[in-house]
């Protein structure tokens, strides 16, 4: 069986295909261009292949493609060579995995929904390394520090000079899930309480059990967008064994047109931001009766 290509070729491909076709070219137009056989266009429109950032720049002028599209694709492909910190992480983190971790540092905005747990983005290194114990994916205690090193490292993009914009929307189910106990649970809703507040590119809804039904109820996804080039959207179901990746602008807009609904059902930023610290002080005295507890217990 043939390897599927990376998500991220394969995005990237398709977009050159269709700026392609848009511009009135053929392959063998497009090969004309690169001085290549027009099967070597046929692999990149594919995502068989990678681009050379100087035939990628030859390409979109070619077809006529706006600068400040160019710029969104060349984000998406200047990592196809390059090295980065997530592959010092590669015996923690998969090859389907890290190709996502490159399009999520590339992504101009970040749509979440989760139903279960706080989104790895703003996750806690107590909060993590609960999740790693709990997994079956990292059996030794190295393996776990290891995931939970990359999952705050990988947090940095929101803190880069030109970060994402990062807007998220969680089950109230989430605030309540006890995971790692009340300690960990306190640290980290007064860590999500403190990003609501303290990052103007971090908004964070909680969609309240009352709401019922909702247009979610499927599960958690992630929306990567390119506003400059609205062609690159991309959707990821995260899953036990690698992610689920929907391109096709059908499916995209249709995950746009749920999140939209998931906003309007949601409560206030400000509304949102309270009921996180209610939980999080709730916690927060959970921890200290048990910390309290256990010393009565060895007295």
């Amino acid at each position: 069986m043939a390897d599927v290509p990376p998500a991220r070729r394969r995005l990237l491909g398709a977009a050159l295909r269709r700026y392609r076709e848009s511009a009135g070219y053929g392959l063998n137009d497009a090969a004309r261009i690169l001085e290549c056989d027009r099967s070597k266009i046929s692999r990149i429109e594919t995502g068989q292949r990678g681009i050379r950032p100087k035939e990628l720049r030859e390409l979109l002028a070619a077809y006529g493609v706006a600068q400040d599209e160019r710029l969104a694709l060349a984000a998406m492909a200047r990592h196809n060579n390059r090295r980065g910190w997530w592959q010092s992480y590669e015996h923690v983190l998969s090859d389907a995995y890290q190709d996502y971790i490159i399009m999520e540092s590339a992504a101009e905005s970040i749509w979440a929904y989760e139903s279960q747990l706080i989104p790895g983005l703003l996750q806690t290194a107590g909060y993590a390394r609960a999740l790693a114990t709990a997994s079956l994916d990292y059996v030794t205690s190295e393996q776990q520090e290891q995931f939970v090193r990359a999952r705050l490292a990988r947090q940095q993009t929101l803190l880069d000079d030109d970060p994402p914009r990062l807007w998220v929307i969680m089950s109230e189910g989430a605030l309540y899930q006890a995971v790692g106990g009340p300690a960990v649970m306190s640290e980290q809703l007064s860590r999500l309480a403190d990003a609501c507040q303290q990052l103007p590119n971090v908004t964070v809804q909680v969609l309240p059990f009352d709401v019922g039904a909702h247009a979610a109820a499927s599960g958690p996804f992630t929306i990567l967008a390119f506003p400059e080039a609205p062609s690159l959207g991309i959707v990821y179901l995260e899953g036990q064994k690698g992610g689920i990746y929907l391109e096709d602008a059908i499916d995209v807009d249709r995950y746009n047109l749920v999140f939209q609904h998931l906003r309007a059902s949601a409560l206030s930023t400000a509304a949102s931001w309270s009921l996180i610290s209610e939980v999080a002080n709730k916690n927060g005295r959970d921890a200290s009766f048990s910390a309290q507890r256990s010393v009565w217990a060895e007295q």
